[in-house]
């Protein structure tokens, strides 16, 4: 993975955090991990297509998530996922989808990126090659970016 790439990423997911949510953010060390990754309970699934391809999954706690859309619902205290806060999960997902095109369009390269899929509950994402984990702490939580993309087959 081309750091460049990766750092974009790792830019449109701190900046969504902070302008859109208020939040104060710090980015942790990055690090790769194997094919598969362990899920937190609530992921957003990303895919990535034109001059890169792969996945961008956003994984986090049940609570982040409920922060998430109490944040975006201008404060509310939200108890339990429903389907108003799925729509906010995705809308997120879409946010950090559109802010990542943004944000590799300055690095000169051009995405699509697939609606969001949301995953709830432990699972693990198996994909063919490593992921880069970009582990974000905010006040509402932790958010963990994985990351698996290369230049696309199609264009090399």
């Amino acid at each position: 993975m081309d750091a460049n790439h990766v750092n974009a990423i790792t830019r449109a997911a701190k900046s969504i955090m902070v302008s859109h949510l208020g939040m104060s953010v710090e980015v942790n060390a990055p690090y790769v991990t194997a094919s598969d990754i362990a899920s937190e309970q609530i992921s957003v699934i990303l895919g990535v297509n034109g001059e890169l391809e792969g996945q961008i999954i956003c994984s986090m706690k049940e609570d982040t998530a409920k922060s998430i859309v109490g944040t975006m619902m201008g404060g509310m205290d939200i108890q339990h996922l429903d389907d108003m806060s799925w729509s906010a999960i995705q809308e997120f997902g879409n946010w950090i989808a559109g802010t990542t095109a943004t944000e590799l369009s300055k690095e000169a390269t051009t995405i699509d990126v697939t609606p969001p899929v949301i995953n709830e509950g432990a699972s693990s994402f198996h994909a063919s090659s490593s992921f880069i984990t970009l582990p974000l702490t905010s006040q509402i939580g932790d958010l963990n970016v994985h990351v698996s993309v290369k230049k696309s087959k199609a264009l090399k």
